[in-house]
This record gives C-alpha cells, sequence and structure tokens, in this order.
C-alpha cells in the first residue's frame, strides 16, 4: 500500500516505543485500528450508495419507459409508411380478387 518494508516498519516502531513509551504505545495502536476499520466501513457505505444510485436511475429510467411508450413506435414496424408501402397498399386494395376465391356462375 505505501510500500513500507519490513526494515522501515521496524525503525518506525521502535521509533514509536521510544516516543510513546511502552504504556501508550497499545492505546495508540488500538485507536488506529479503530479509525482504520471506520474510514473502512465509511468507504464501502459510500460505495454501496454510489451504486444503489445508478441502480434507481436504471429502475427510473424504466419506469419512464413504461410509462411513455412512443420510443417503441420508432421502430420500422410502426413508423409511417414510405412510399413504396403506401404504393403496395393501393395496389392490394384496387385488385381484383384471385380467380379461384372468385364466386362460380351458377348454373342455368
Amino acid at each position: 500500500m505505501f510500500d513500507i518494508g519490513m526494515p522501515e516498519l521496524l525503525l518506525i516502531l521502535v521509533v514509536a516505543l521510544v516516543v510513546l513509551g511502552p504504556k501508550r504505545l497499545p492505546e495508540l495502536a488500538r485507536a488506529i485500528g479503530k479509525g482504520l476499520a471506520e474510514f473502512k466501513k465509511s468507504a464501502e457505505e459510500l460505495k454501496k450508495n454510489f451504486n444503489l444510485g445508478e441502480d434507481l436511475k436504471e429502475v427510473q429510467k424504466d419506469l419512464n419507459d413504461m410509462v411513455d411508450p412512443s420510443h417503441y413506435l420508432d421502430t420500422p414496424e410502426f413508423g409511417p409508411p414510405s412510399d413504396n408501402q403506401g404504393e403496395k397498399a393501393e395496389t392490394k386494395i384496387s385488385s381484383e380478387p384471385p380467380s379461384s376465391l372468385a364466386p362460380k356462375a351458377p348454373d342455368a
């Protein structure tokens, strides 16, 4: 994390032991441990809240899509007919029915 090797760590511990004394060193170590644990807990909570915010944005987008379905109508199946599609529809309407479906003439 800080690239502190074993010799550097031992030097820091010896200096802390000399400066603080053997009675206060365990108290200080305990306080540092509690502070680091609290910091880690806060960092995890912040990360969880950030991820929750992203999930809420996703759910809100889905709800907006359900309320306003007009974006689904922009697909080629539901869009306005192009010129070719309109001509095809007109030719289908104006054409005669096929002979196989035409009623047979009554026999006299």
